[in-house]
């Protein structure tokens, strides 16, 4: 039973390690396009999607009059390019009047560190990515049928109505944009803000030749912009599309992304994102109108050393968006935006598991304003949760290891177990007799950690996708939980507390085995080395709470055989007087 416990977690590790090494690592800087699966909900996007709809409805008006119809009116323009801010006690946005997109939205409460500097000097995260300036296209950049109209809608001067907008708390706001060449185009851009929102509702309007049609907005390329020192933590690194589709968040990863001519189109939608792991660009859209699709433009650059490099580029794109959330993960703050959108959160396997662990360590932070403090303190109640299953544990450890001589007996006995079925079943039927006689379940040791594992995958999950938990400090060398101890410190902790923990725990193993198993702490050591710091935190206090468990077990156990003893030799004497 310790052979395939031990071979259980060593697998379930060795999994974490894997998944880390494997799947959760730095973007690379070309990426070639991989096979997409998908659903019944989806259908293949033709080249160019937004072009064939637009045609479709030219194609329309010729067929009506011969001729593209055309309406002259009044131009709409504006004689020189303008940034627009809106600044809130959220974020502060940067719109431009050139093509009515958004240049910049930094958030005033999540920072980043600034590249290429030693210091630990911080800004304001900028949900809009550096590279947008490289590609020339921005978020709310619009896609049309002809590459000419295109850049006529995204590179001409805007009317706006404001040259900037500043909100309080409980005021609202808003920027409406409008272009015309009184010829063949007409758009107008209205957006409505809240100063106590990240969310923002969206009006848009499109007419060529004085017919509306539906274009595709933009939003990309990706999503913020990370220094290669959060790169390397591996966890931030995480980025792609996410749809709701039948009320299901269908994740698409950058490295599933496809050229535009090979890429698909989702339908019945509720929301559209772009995300990471912390922040996301979520739309929410018309299930019934709208649809929306990743895609990947590789440009060419030139790298510092002169050489060139084809990079990648991602981007989403929708149509009929009625409102857009540009923000943090926060779970209450999208718990309460409703829309379905804390599915953007990515729990994982077990999810429930995690969601609840977050809740419930949120609550304690309330009372602990340390969110250090507040895993140690979840971590109690949990032990003080199993406990009960522990002692269960480790009164059944210990009593199959009174039991080892017996064992051992009985497997000398059935020396031809392993060859001989009916010896096998015949030392199995003894081995069960003699279990029910001693009260003891086989698998009582292994129900304890078995339920520990779930519990550590969820602490897991969660501080990979809790924003709150970003750049959280916890004490002292300990400067943010969501990445590695940078000095290794609380993993070599965590080990030497695992050795301490399993010496003192009762073994039913041979001494062997035994020594073999005086290398799990080591194991473990490695495995907890790049894992975050707040995970070995919790690991590091379940192990020091359970020796302080163990050692109160033993002196049970030990009271409980002293009692034992001293019941048996007062009856031998009594069965002796009866012979």
């Amino acid at each position: 039973m310790e052979k395939r416990l031990i071979l259980a977690i060593v697998l379930s590790f060795l999994i974490l390690f894997l998944f880390q090494l494997i799947f959760v690592k730095p973007q690379p800087q070309s990426v070639s396009p991989a096979p997409t699966e998908m659903g019944a909900e989806t259908e293949a996007v033709p080249t160019e999607p937004a072009s064939e709809e637009i045609n479709k409805i030219k194609q329309t008006e010729k067929s009506a009059s011969g001729q593209p119809r055309v309406e002259s009116g009044e131009v709409i323009t504006s004689e020189r390019e303008q940034e627009i801010t809106i600044d809130t006690p959220l974020y502060t946005a940067v719109w431009s009047n050139k093509g009515g997109v958004l240049r910049s939205w930094k958030l005033k409460n999540h920072l980043r560190r600034i590249p290429s500097r030693e210091n630990p000097e911080r800004e304001p995260l900028d949900l809009v990515p550096a590279t947008a300036s490289t590609t020339g296209l921005y978020p709310f950049s619009l896609l049309l049928d002809e590459e000419a109209i295109t850049d006529l809608a995204n590179n001409s001067l805007y009317r706006v109505n404001a040259d900037q907008l500043e909100l309080s708390l409980n005021d609202r706001g808003q920027l409406i944009f409008e272009y015309s060449d009184g010829d063949r185009i007409k758009i107008k851009k209205q957006l409505t803000f809240e100063g106590q929102n990240y969310n923002f509702k969206t009006d848009l309007t499109v007419e060529i030749d004085g017919r509306p049609v539906e274009p595709h907005i933009l939003w990309g390329p990706g999503i913020g912009t990370l220094s290669p020192e959060e790169l390397k933590e591996k966890f931030s690194a995480n980025r792609g599309a996410v749809f709701l589709v039948n009320h299901k968040a269908q994740r698409l990863p950058e490295k599933k992304i496809k050229p535009l001519s090979e890429t698909v189109r989702y339908s019945g939608l509720g929301w559209a994102a772009y995300e990471e792991n912390y922040f996301a660009a979520i739309f929410l859209l018309d299930t019934i109108k709208s649809q929306a699709y990743a895609y990947r433009l590789d440009h060419e650059e030139i790298k510092p050393d002169g050489q060139k490099a084809v990079v990648p580029h991602f981007y989403l794109a929708f149509t009929h968006p009625s409102e857009a959330y540009l923000g943090p993960k926060e779970y209450d703050r999208l718990t309460a935006y409703g829309h379905e959108v804390k599915k953007v959160i990515n729990f994982g396997f077990f999810g429930f598991i995690a969601e609840y662990l977050l809740i419930a360590t949120k609550f304690i932070y309330k009372f602990f304003p340390n969110w250090g403090v507040a895993i140690i303190i979840m971590t109690f109640f949990i032990k003080i949760l199993l406990f009960p299953l522990t002692y269960s544990s480790t009164k059944s450890m210990a009593k199959m290891q009174e039991l080892q001589p017996k064992i051992k007996a009985l497997q000398a006995k059935y020396k031809k177990a392993k060859q001989d079925m009916e010896q096998r079943r015949q030392m199995n039927e003894e081995l069960m007799k003699l279990y029910k006689e001693h009260g003891i379940n086989p698998a009582g040791g292994c129900l304890p950690l078995l339920v520990q594992l779930p519990i550590f995958w969820g602490f897991f999950r969660m501080l990979v996708v809790a924003v709150e938990l970003r750049h959280s400090p916890f004490v002292f060398w300990i400067k943010d939980l969501s990445v590695k101890d940078p000095y290794y410190i609380t993993p070599i902790l965590m080990g030497i507390t695992q050795f301490i923990s399993q010496k003192m725990t009762p073994s039913t193993a041979d001494p062997g085995q035994q020594r073999i198993m005086l290398l799990m702490p080591l194991i473990f050591t490695v495995f907890f080395m790049n894992f975050q710091a707040g995970l070995v935190l919790y690991w590091l206090t379940s192990n020091v709470l359970q020796i302080g468990q163990q050692a109160i077990m033993n002196k049970m156990m030990a009271r409980k055989r002293e009692k034992d003893g001293k019941r048996n030799k007062k009856q031998s004497p009594k069965r002796s007087a009866s012979r």
